[in-house]
């Protein structure tokens, strides 16, 4: 790491724990409960983030890492892998302080991982070809997911706005943009889903598919909400719901590949997928099966189809 030791990493790297408030970011919950989840997610992912700009030893990290409750420990993670692409950019070495630490401690988390690099890209303003060619090219797409999900977190006024896409991402990664774009507005819209089905209302019919994903996978994983909001969430979805029940079975796989399917996970399966966490994180792994990219459509687009086709008809909620 050169001469920069942990004191200086954390001032020119650091994020103000400010960041993450509700106040901050200008989210309106209904209730202290809904804020005090948002916080305590921001917070997490910020602790893992801290962790490495701290002490960037992968069996350091790991150490710290594994000390947070596994029930939030995946944005610890995904927060820490943030730091870990942020120093390979700006302070590289011969090997890759990210691909150490996605192939080693944190495996059963790299589903978050890849999330957290894509908020680093996000910060650097750079493309994630290399990102996906030297790691996984399955799940690098996620990280444009992390990136869609920075921008929706971070900027989303410019974005509901506009609706544009960033200008640098093209073809497919703005389709993904929009899964993680969708995945903000659990938190950016503080868990109304009535205020998320008006907000995708607004954009092109094309785009809502994918923005409900996001919703269906942040609403599985991060949770924050009863039954009652969940069976709404269902039924604002409309015709989307195949895509948010998919959103719900990859959440439920990392959840489940992290060693642990939390009560809010499990409701979410049962409600949104018509099924139980462990089924719907099975369909993710069936659908692995001979999976390749086909002309102009990416293996990950694949994967997602063919999650979303098993929840094609009407959804049963299995009690």
């Amino acid at each position: 790491m050169g001469a920069i030791g942990s004191s200086m990493r954390t001032i020119v790297f650091g994020i103000s724990p400010r960041e993450v408030t509700c106040l901050r970011r200008g989210f309106q919950p209904k209730t202290s409960m809904v804020c005090a989840r948002l916080e305590q997610i921001g917070t997490t992912f910020l602790a893992g983030y801290h962790t490495v700009l701290r002490d960037p030893r992968v069996i350091e990290v790991e150490r710290q890492l594994n000390r947070i409750d596994l029930e939030v420990r995946g944005f610890a993670f995904e927060g820490a892998a943030m730091a870990f692409t942020l120093l390979d950019v700006l302070m590289p070495q011969r090997s890759s302080r990210f691909l150490q630490f996605v192939q080693g401690p944190a495996a059963d988390h790299v589903y978050m991982s890849y999330v957290g690099a894509g908020w680093a890209h996000a910060r650097l303003h750079r493309r994630f070809d290399r990102l996906r060619s030297a790691g996984d090219p399955l799940l690098g797409w996620l990280a444009v997911d992390g990136y869609g999900f920075h921008e929706g977190y971070f900027h989303g006024r410019r974005y509901l706005t506009t609706q544009h896409w960033p200008r640098r991402l093209a073809g497919y990664e703005r389709r993904v943009f929009d899964q993680g774009f969708g995945r903000s507005l659990w938190f950016v819209k503080a868990m109304d889903v009535e205020v998320i089905a008006q907000t995708i209302a607004a954009f092109a019919p094309g785009r809502h598919s994918d923005l409900w994903s996001g919703v269906g996978l942040a609403c599985a994983y991060a949770g924050g909400v009863d039954q009652s909001t969940l069976i709404a969430l269902r039924d604002a979805a409309g015709p989307c719901v195949p895509q948010v029940a998919q959103g719900v079975a990859f959440a439920a796989k990392t959840r489940k590949r992290a060693g642990h399917l939390p009560e809010h996970t499990e409701s979410a399966a049962r409600i949104l997928c018509g099924m139980s966490a462990h089924q719907a994180a099975a369909i993710t792994d069936q659908s692995l099966k001979d999976l390749a990219a086909e002309r102009d459509t990416p293996a990950y687009e694949i994967w997602r189809q063919r999650i979303q086709s098993c929840f094609g008809g009407a959804i049963a909620y299995e009690r």
